[in-house]
């Protein structure tokens, strides 16, 4: 039975009315992919340890312990933050740069300062532990040299075992960054002179 409202899904399929939304605001930082069930699954199970710790909270605080309440309670908000976090990983974009948000840090580069962002072939981290496997990764170059930076990889939470997720997400960052990245100068063809106004 069809449902009558749209689903996540809906955004990923190609239509030939494929045009933005009026509310489709670039300015706003979004993800061009939803979370992988790997990320999903283990946020869902942090939040279930935070529902028993709650619990064990108020069955604490009627024991008339209020310390140990407080300290059970703050534990369980400590890991709800955490779960929200883990949730919010990923690589964000907008009109003004692309932002790449890990567990403990987040990085924004404008796209002014990005040479050039390409997936390549490499060894990449499974599911984010110490151990390498080969895959692919969508790697951006900033301006000045430094490291490259890897925004993900096909072994990821988000996109390990959906190699199709992983090429459209991977193709919707490199067509922002074609929109707003920094305009290559026009090359004038050797033997001839640009036009004098």
């Amino acid at each position: 039975m069809p449902l009558p409202f749209l689903t996540a899904d809906r955004a990923f399929e190609a239509t030939s009315d494929d045009i933005a939304l009026p509310f489709d605001d670039h300015d706003q930082w979004r993800r061009p992919y939803r979370p992988g069930p790997w990320r999903v699954i283990a946020a869902a199970l942090a939040l279930l340890v935070a529902s028993f710790m709650l619990l064990a909270t108020m069955i604490i605080a009627l024991a008339g312990a209020l310390p140990a309440a407080g300290a059970c309670l703050g534990a369980a908000v400590v890991v709800i933050l955490l779960a929200l976090r883990l949730l919010r990983v990923g690589t964000w974009v907008s009109r003004h740069g692309v932002r790449h948000v890990r567990f403990l840090r987040t990085a924004t580069v404008p796209w002014g300062r990005t040479v050039s962002l390409r997936t390549v072939q490499q060894p990449v981290r499974w599911l984010g532990l110490p151990r390498t496997v080969q895959g692919q990764a969508l790697v951006l170059v900033r301006q000045g040299g430094g490291e490259p930076v890897t925004l993900f990889t096909d072994r990821n939470a988000d996109f390990l075992a959906r190699v199709e997720a992983f090429d459209r997400a991977a193709d919707t960052v490199e067509a922002w960054s074609a929109e707003y990245g920094p305009v290559a100068a026009p090359s004038v063809p050797a033997g001839r002179a640009r036009p004098v106004a």
